[in-house]
């Protein structure tokens, strides 16, 4: 794919459309000032002889108009970027290969499931009404009720804590503080971090010493470097924005707090951060072009990649898709398992247990590593855990 030839297409067509903007803003605005001076003119004409007066303005604005030629010179400007745009479209549709039925499988849908998973889309987003658009006509209404209801309650407080009211986020955390901790969360530290902050903002180190006893000190002993900045803070009441714990005032702060506290709501949820359907069309518009590529290269040689329990060739989604460690073993292109285990070889290079066996031939035979000259045995290599 040329996609220099494309960007240069694209930085055409938006030159034109500039181009065409700004023309297309000057001849109007010419047609408006001639229209406003005719219009003076016709005001300052005394009372007698109006008529004629006033019909010899006309005629003269009729002529600058006619001159000027509106519409032609619109017309030329409006033929120049659909030129443009039909040139860069052109090329797209070339460049691109828009038959996408190569690289769909046929698939047994669980409808229900795919519903479910669509309507938890637009309600993670905060998009209710789509939602409940979505799910009464996919009859999934009384199914997706629950879910609804939790992300309802999720965007209330989120809603309050971007308002800098942090109480019903405490609430919510104190109720699941035992989930939180078992999480490894410090979800209600940092809220009650930012809420001494706040009343230490307001210039009261009096309340701000009370609020820290009450509940910062149960943090003391676990957060001790946490919680020895957020007292030095005392120091600076009512002017924390110029002490050296100025960044603890930042809306990058509240940001934060609010992406933690969707992160650890949707895995009270059981759910995950990122919407699935969201991660599965991203992922799909990466591995896209080589399935493409993959299925018309067996078509050619009459393969069917529909029979396929995997694809014959490792699709590269980026870090951004790796969830777990998976280990692929580079001989026979296969992805590790509890029955074929990746094996570490003493020179270092690992490889699944299966190719070490059909390498070896024998539990005592000597074999040859496939990327070095090392020597081994079957007994000599040890199973690696991910």
């Amino acid at each position: 794919m040329e996609l220099t030839t494309i960007k240069d297409a694209f930085e055409r067509a938006i030159k034109k459309q500039k181009l065409s903007a700004s023309k297309s803003k000057e001849l109007i605005d010419g047609m408006l000032l001639a229209v406003e001076q005719a219009m003076k003119e016709i005001q300052a004409i005394p009372d007698e002889g109006a008529s004629s007066s006033q019909k010899s303005v006309l005629m003269e604005l009729k002529s600058k108009l006619n001159e000027i030629a509106p519409v032609n010179q619109l017309e030329a400007y409006q033929k120049d970027l659909a030129i443009a745009l039909g040139k860069y479209g052109k090329l797209l549709e070339k460049q691109f290969n828009t038959d996408l039925q190569n690289a769909c499988r046929n698939v047994d849908w669980e409808t229900h499931t795919v519903n479910q998973i669509i309507a938890g889309h637009f309600y993670r987003q905060g998009m209710f009404e789509i939602g409940d658009c979505f799910v009464n006509e996919a009859h999934e209404a009384d199914a997706a009720s629950n879910l609804r209801s939790q992300y309802v309650e999720m965007y209330q407080i989120l809603g309050e804590t971007r308002s800098r009211n942090l109480e019903p986020a405490l609430s919510w955390a104190v109720m699941h503080r035992e989930h939180l901790v078992k999480n490894g969360s410090n979800l209600e530290l940092k809220l009650h971090s930012m809420q001494f902050v706040e009343i230490l903002q307001r210039g009261s180190r009096t309340d701000a010493l009370l609020y820290a006893k009450t509940y910062l000190g149960p943090f003391a002993t676990s957060f001790k470097t946490e919680f020895q900045k957020l007292i030095a803070c005392l120091l600076w009441a009512g002017r924390l924005d110029q002490s050296p714990y100025a960044e603890l005032t930042s809306q990058s702060r509240w940001d934060e707090l609010a992406n933690e506290l969707v992160r650890q709501f949707c895995n009270y949820l059981g759910h995950s951060y990122s919407s699935p359907l969201d991660m599965v069309i991203r992922a799909g518009v990466h591995a896209l072009p080589t399935i493409l590529k993959m299925a018309s290269v067996m078509a050619v040689t009459n393969q069917d990649w529909q029979t396929m329990k995997q694809l014959p060739m490792p699709v590269d989604l980026g870090k951004e898709f790796q969830f777990h460690s998976v280990f692929v073993c580079p001989v026979l292109w296969e992805p590790a398992s509890e029955e074929n285990p990746p094996m570490l070889m003493p020179c270092g290079h690992v490889l699944c247990k299966q190719a070490i066996l059909k390498l070896s031939k024998s539990s005592t035979r000597l074999f040859k590593c496939p990327y070095c000259p090392a020597d081994t045995t079957v007994a000599q290599c040890k199973q690696l855990h991910f």
